[in-house]
Parts: structure tokens; sequence; C-alpha cells
């Protein structure tokens, strides 16, 4: 019969442990409390233990123990573990009905063993980024779509019953959309139109055209350049300002007023934004026009000797009513866009001020990119239909 040796007993803040070696079994008792106080001294003491190399088993009694915290549950998990790393197999006897549940929980949540990985290939990597973001792209393509969707059916019933259009902000938000950005927009137009005719006739001279850059500023600046510049100046100013406006009223909660109150939010918000940048972009971009073609007309008279005279009447031959009709249709789809994409990105603020700034920066990306693909998609379909 093999007699037991004892190996140490240590005593710390009320807890203690005793380890006993008997033929091939490490037989360990613990008692007392085994809290936060007790195992910062009985941690070191299991640390240490190394058992012999003839040992098979080991067993943990926990008959003594009269506390247990979670701290104690896993330095009693964790010396188990490493005893079957040594190639013991390990037994818990004794475990009281209150300590049992809590050992149970703890041993559940085994960390995973460090494992070097290979570097993953780049060419998968690159594939997978792919294709979270090709997901991601199709996800919020759904939402704006939907989004879409709702805020036609809120127009439609603000048409049907025009009372419930919120007439004040309608306005203000024609004020701040359009009157507002008059300045910019016409330095902006105004500069474009410099710029394509001091191009244009910089090419034509070489050709012996120069009365021809008056035919490029009608043609370009009416069908494409001014709505677009136009549009995106309004996406930068206003647009970014839906979203910073509504994003705002989320953070502080006001939303979640308004539908206490039973308020709709979309009623409320969205639906006087895009009927107000509806109204404003056309007359934007009928202005950038004209804008336009009057700094096009001041450079062909310095660069070129062309006077005003002569570039109306050259202007009159180059265009026709159709050709502004053409780019003027753009503008009220462009703003549809632009103010649909600035309230969706404002509702979608999350409660902190860092959320505001991050969907007020994609919203001017989004908008943006949405009116050059569909000024690319009109300039298809204008093609198909000989306009």
């Amino acid at each position: 019969m093999d007699h037991a040796t004892t190996l140490f007993r240590r005593e710390a803040e009320g807890g203690w442990i005793t380890a006993d070696e008997s033929g091939e079994t490490l037989a360990l008792t613990l008692g007392g409390r085994w809290d936060i106080p007790a195992i910062v001294a009985l941690e070191a003491e299991l640390g240490a233990l190394e058992p012999a190399p003839a040992l098979r088993r080991a067993t943990i009694d926990l008959g003594g123990l009269e506390r247990l915290d979670t701290a104690g549950a896993w330095l009693i998990v964790r010396t188990a573990r490493r005893l079957e790393q040594h190639g013991l197999e390990v037994r818990t006897v004794n475990a009281s009905p209150s300590h049992g549940p809590l050992l149970d929980t703890v041993g559940k949540d085994r960390p995973q063993m460090a494992i070097e990985e290979e570097a993953p290939n780049k060419l998968v990597a690159i594939a997978h980024q792919a294709g979270v973001a090709t997901v991601d792209f199709c996800r919020a393509a759904v939402s704006l779509l939907s989004f879409f969707g709702m805020l036609v059916s809120r127009i439609a019933r603000t048409a049907a019953q025009p009372k419930r259009l919120r007439f004040t902000s309608f306005v203000y938000h024609m004020e701040m959309t359009g009157l507002n950005s008059i300045p910019i927009v016409c330095l902006l137009a105004f500069l474009i139109g410099v710029v394509l005719a001091y191009q244009g006739a910089e090419q034509l001279q070489r050709f012996g055209a120069e009365l021809f850059t008056v035919n490029l500023l009608g043609v370009s600046i009416l069908r494409e350049i001014g709505v677009l510049i136009t549009a995106i100046i309004v996406a930068g100013r206003s647009g970014s300002a839906f979203t910073a406006q509504i994003g705002t009223m989320k953070v502080n909660q006001e939303i979640d007023a308004m539908e206490t109150l039973g308020l709709d939010p979309a009623e409320v918000l969205v639906v006087p934004r895009v009927l107000a940048l509806t109204v404003t972009l056309p007359a934007l971009a009928f202005l950038a026009n004209i804008v336009a073609l009057t700094g096009g007309a001041i450079m062909c008279y310095f660069v070129l000797d062309i006077g005003f005279g002569t570039f109306i009447r050259q202007l009159e031959q180059a265009v026709t009513p159709s050709l502004l009709l053409v780019g003027l249709v753009k503008a009220p789809v462009f703003a549809v866009v632009i103010a649909m994409v600035g309230c969706y990105e404002g509702l979608k603020v999350s409660s902190s001020a860092q959320s505001v700034g991050a969907h007020t920066t994609k919203s001017v990306v989004e908008s943006i990119f949405l009116v050059i693909v569909l000024d690319a998609i009109f300039s298809i379909l204008f093609s198909i239909l000989g306009l």
C-alpha cells in the first residue's frame, strides 16, 4: 500500500491548499475562502507545482471550500488544465452544489490554443474584401431604395392632402438651398465658363475656327456642365447640411421626441427638404447656365476679340430651346437624389458626434456618385432618343 507524501501546504487570507502524492496519484485538497485576496498568494504556489513523471492521476478535493468566487474558480480550472497538459487524468471531487455551476460556467470558456497560421493568400484576401464590399454595397442600395419608396408614399400623401405640407419649413429650405446658394453657384459657374472658353479657344485657334468656341460653350454648358456643376455644389453644400441637421437632431433625441408626440419624422423633416430642393435646383441650374455663358463671352471678348453681339448671334445658331431643356430636365431628378440621400444618412446617425461627421461625409460622396451615374444614364438615353 502506497503511503501519502505531503508536498506542501499553503495558507493565505483564509484560504488554504494541501498537495499530497501517493503512488501514481496527486491529491490537491482545497479549503477556506478562495476569493481574490486569497488566490493572489495561492496562485504562485500552484504555478510552481511540477508533477513528477511517475504520476498518472490527479484529484482536486473541493470539500473544504467555504467561499468561491469567479477568480478562485478560474484558478481551479486553470490548475486542472495545467495538470492535463502534463498528461494526468484529472478529477474534481466533493464540489458543493453552490460551487458546481460556477466551475462549470468558467470551465466552458476554454481559451483556444495559440496556433501559428500561414499568412492568407493575398489574392484570396483581395477577393474576400471585394466580396464584403459588394455585399455591403447591395445592402445599402436596397436600404436606400426602400427609403425612396417610403419617400414617394409620403409625397403622394402630401399631394393628396396639401394641408399636410409644412409650408413654413418648405419656404425656409427654399431660402437656405436656393437663395443662399446663389453666390457660390454663380462664382463657380462664371469661372467654369472662363476656363472652357480659354481652353477651347486655345485648341480651335490652331485650325482658324475661333468662332466655334461659342458653339463649344453653348452646347457643353447648356447640355451638361451647367446642371452637373450646380448639382455637385448643392450636394456638397445643402446635402451635407441636411445630414448634419437631421443627424444632430437624432443625437439630441429630438426625432424620438417627435415620434413620442405622434409626428412622422419623414413628413416633418424629409418631405419639405426634398420638395424645396426640387424647386430650387432647376432655377439654380438655369442661373448657372447664364452666368457660365457670360463668363465665356467675356473671355472670348478679351482673348479672341469676339464682340458680345457676334457671340450672341453665333450662340443663337449653335443652341436650340430643346438643348436647354435637355439640361434642365435632369435638375429635378438630381435634386430628389441629393435631398433623399442627405436625409437618409441623417436618419442613420447613431448617438455620437463622430457618427454625424461620418454620415455627413458619406452623404456627400454618395450624392455626387449618384448624380454622375444618373447624368451618364441621361446622356445614353438622350443619345438613343436623338435629343
